[in-house]
């Protein structure tokens, strides 16, 4: 079981959340776009929100700005969330745009503010769990979907909570955080989307 819970902690990074959104999102409107337009879309928030931070990490993880993939230290984690912050924001105004894809812009508008504020309260020496931010934004996403475009999977719903509890547990079990931070990790991813998700709703 512990051995699981590690491969969640790492298969629900934070890192893999946008492009996880973006598959719900186009799977959502798959007829809306043509299969070219989908894949472009895709490989946009791939390469943004998911190449160029690895790329990144490993030039950190060279340059002994941090220790591991979990980046477990408060001050290990501001330039980490400080580059993931201008990535997004090149992405909701050159790629991912309100006109175009809506859903998609408000879902990134959201992680933006998640990412942000989590970044403001590491001045305050007050760690936040990246990861529940990151599934629980994610959650509420499919969640808005669900509602504005009349799907009824509720089997999928319920594997998108199930698996949110599986990510708490296992940064419980891997000791990266406190019962406290995986609850402000949730406010945090939450609390943007739901503010945003009437705008596109």
């Amino acid at each position: 079981m512990k051995k699981l819970l590690i491969l969640v902690s790492y298969f629900f990074h934070p890192v893999f959340i946008p492009v996880f959104a973006t598959l719900f999102y186009l799977f959502t409107k798959k007829t809306t776009f043509v299969f070219q337009e989908q894949l472009f879309i895709l490989l946009q928030v791939f390469i943004v929100t998911l190449v160029v931070p690895i790329l990144f990490f490993f030039l950190l993880k060279v340059t002994g700005k941090i220790s591991s993939v979990m980046v477990p230290e408060i001050s290990e984690r501001k330039l980490p969330l400080v580059i993931q912050s201008f990535l997004i924001i090149i992405l909701v105004k050159q790629s991912i745009t309100l006109e175009r894809y809506s859903e998609l812009h408000f879902f990134m508008l959201g992680a933006l503010m998640s990412t942000l504020i989590a970044l403001i309260l590491l001045f305050f020496k007050s760690k936040a769990s990246l990861h529940m931010m990151g599934i629980t934004g994610l959650t509420l996403f499919y969640f808005g979907l669900s509602i504005a475009y009349q799907i009824q999977n509720i089997v999928l719903f319920a594997i998108l909570i199930f698996i949110t509890g599986l990510v708490a547990s296992s940064r419980l079990e891997m000791k990266a955080h406190t019962i406290k931070e995986i609850l402000v990790g949730m406010l945090l991813g939450g609390g943007p989307q739901l503010l945003l998700m009437p705008l596109w709703l």
